[in-house]
């Protein structure tokens, strides 16, 4: 029996002849080139249909010195250029503050609302994916000054130049009000300070003011206590010598009685008398004892004593009750204290208190609207783009052709890999 061979093997698909496979597809340009045309006539509708993007970008700078240099001479608020750029780039950077920029104006958004989306939740993508801010890198030197870029991409049917630029200003603007809003409150805050420092300075004042009347009403009242005591002491010293020398004077009468003696005379003269002297001999007496009150005669005596009793004062005779009573009725009134107490503008004798009253009306010369402050330098504003970012239609149509070919070419190689296997097939039987 004949054994029966088994049919030849197909032929590998290793085995491609690369001529026959190029000459496949020229035979199959047809295809390949329709293909690629069909591909590039969807690449190119797509170009033309898709909704076309646009970039805007602003750059903001820090502002020149001259603008912060009111606000930073004020000593109230310190705000260098650096901290006003990047104040101003946090607002922008807030999602509040883009938040409140969107619910005030919502006109401008209107085109970004969609069926089955409401204009927050619109808002909410728009957001995330439209609005970039960026900041040069500190460890690169590629910018000689600070700046920020915010970048906006919308489609055309959004006005994006005037929401960028809108943006912009309503942040600047919302930094302005905000450091306006802590202006006032420092001022006010100093000027609180500064008016319960005059109101401890009044205080003080009043104090030492009620002190020092205290003080010399004291003392005049008791200089004049120790003046009455003293006039008081020495009017009964007064009365008491007055007494005594009545006292004196009755004893002196007496003894002038008993020896006879009406008129003054002198113990020499009461011996010469006695002795029967002549008359017109004058004698001269020295002698260092004084002479017996009652050698001044019952006469004298009597008409000294008769005054003494009648006597009703004894102030006229010494001097020093004329100086108590003068210093007494200077006493009555203390002109200081009357002084002290008529005052009508006390607070023109507070003392350490004019550089705080220059303070208050410096502090109150302040100007506090910042609607014109000068926090950032807009760089370069936003401004209509020329082309869209997006799509780009040379690249879409260059890609469509190219994957149009691509795909033309993967037909023509599985029809010619198709055909090779009927052929095998064929030869095969």
């Amino acid at each position: 029996m004949k054994a029966i061979e088994p049919p030849p093997a197909a032929t590998s698909h290793a085995d491609i002849d690369l001529f026959d496979l190029f000459h496949s597809y020229w035979k199959q340009k047809k295809l390949i080139a329709a293909t690629t045309v069909v591909a590039g006539g969807v690449a190119l509708a797509y170009a033309l249909l898709a909704q076309p993007v646009y970039l805007a970008s602003s750059v903001l700078r820090p502002a020149a010195i001259n603008e912060l240099d009111a606000l930073n001479r004020s000593e109230v608020y310190k705000l260098p250029p650096k901290e006003a750029l990047l104040k101003v780039g946090s607002a922008l950077e807030s999602y509040d503050t883009r938040l409140n920029f969107f619910r005030d104006h919502q006109e401008l958004f209107k085109p970004l609302e969609k069926d089955g989306i409401s204009l927050e939740q619109s808002f909410e993508i728009f957001n995330r994916d439209a609005i970039h801010l960026t900041q040069p890198d500190p460890k690169k030197a590629d910018s000689l000054s600070p700046f920020i870029r915010l970048e906006l991409t919308y489609p055309d049917t959004v006005n994006g130049v005037q929401i960028l630029n809108g943006f912009v200003e309503y942040a600047i603007n919302n930094q302005r009000e905000q450091i306006s809003a802590d202006l006032k409150v420092i001022i006010n805050n100093r000027l609180r300070e500064l008016e319960e420092k005059i109101n401890a300075a009044r205080s003080g004042y009043h104090a030492d003011k009620e002190g020092k009347i205290a003080t010399l009403v004291e003392a005049d009242t008791l200089q004049r206590a120790k003046l009455k005591d003293e006039l008081k002491a020495l009017r009964l010293q007064l009365r008491t010598e007055r007494d005594d020398r009545i006292a004196q004077l009755n004893e002196a009468i007496s003894i002038a009685s008993s020896l006879g003696i009406v008129h003054p005379t002198t113990p020499s003269a009461m011996a010469d008398a006695a002795q029967g002297s002549s008359s017109s001999v004058m004698r001269t007496e020295i002698t260092s004892q004084s002479i017996p009150l009652y050698f001044m005669g019952t006469k004298a005596l009597q008409a000294e004593r008769a005054a003494l009793l009648k006597r009703t004062s004894d102030d006229f005779t010494d001097k020093k009750i004329s100086d108590i009573g003068r210093q007494l009725q200077l006493l009555e009134v203390n002109r200081q204290v009357e002084m002290l107490t008529k005052r009508s503008n006390e607070d023109l004798f507070l003392k350490n208190i004019e550089p705080l009253r220059a303070e208050v009306v410096r502090l109150g010369n302040l100007r506090t609207d910042m609607s014109h402050l000068g926090l950032v330098n807009i760089d370069r504003k936003a401004q209509t783009p020329i082309s869209p970012i997006k799509p780009k239609k040379a690249i879409i149509v260059i890609l469509g052709l190219f994957l149009g070919g691509l795909l033309g070419m993967g037909i023509a190689t599985a029809r010619y890999f198709q055909g090779r296997r009927r052929q095998s097939l064929k030869s095969s039987v």
